[in-house]
């Protein structure tokens, strides 16, 4: 494992995120010297330390090491619990698009939900049961085989008040990426 390879690494993935070394070392808990040594190829990188930088980048170890590929084209999707929610990520790559599957316990979160708003883009769609999507001023409830798609930087909340768990699938662009669903309407006949 090259010093300089994985700092290399390390600085696109920051940049990628648009972060800088005072955030991720708030985030990460890892000083910011220690991280710029890091990144210019100055300091050996330990497991101690890429453990919480994979986190914070939300990429797999392996890939902050340089691991050569298995060959294996299947995401194995590695669940990462916050609170009650369960997310699947399903794509590997950071930054840009990312697509997630949410498990949405019953009841969940069993009070009225902060809005929140961030930088980006997002479409949900409704694998099972039923979510509540408050956006702005709506209030509107999806159900199993319904899509919506808006822009976070509006306020909005997600939660399950019904009785059974919900599943989502999400596709999130932190940069504010659209989603582009391409699909032939009902009764179209196949191209010339």
């Amino acid at each position: 494992m090259d010093p300089r390879t994985v700092g290399e690494r390390l600085r696109a993935l920051r940049k990628q995120r648009g972060a800088t070394l005072a955030e991720l070392s708030e985030t990460t808990g890892i000083s910011v010297s220690t991280l710029s040594r890091l990144e210019a190829g100055r300091r050996r990188p330990t497991l101690e330390l890429l453990l919480p930088l994979a986190r914070a980048h939300q990429v797999p170890l392996d890939e902050l090491v340089g691991a050569p590929e298995t060959g294996d084209p299947r995401v194995h999707a590695r669940p990462i619990r916050h609170g009650a929610v369960t997310w699947l990520p399903l794509s590997r790559r950071p930054g840009g698009l990312q697509a997630f599957k949410q498990i949405l316990p019953a009841r969940y979160p069993g009070h009225d939900h902060e809005l929140q708003r961030h930088e980006g883009y997002e479409w949900m769609y409704v694998l099972s049961g039923r979510v509540r999507l408050q956006l702005g001023d709506h209030d509107l409830t999806l159900r199993d085989g319904e899509a919506a798609e808006f822009d976070t930087r509006t306020p909005h909340a997600i939660s399950n008040p019904f009785a059974e768990p919900a599943e989502v699938l999400s596709l999130f662009g932190p940069q504010g990426e659209r989603m582009h669903v391409r699909a032939r309407p009902k009764g179209a006949g196949s191209r010339p």
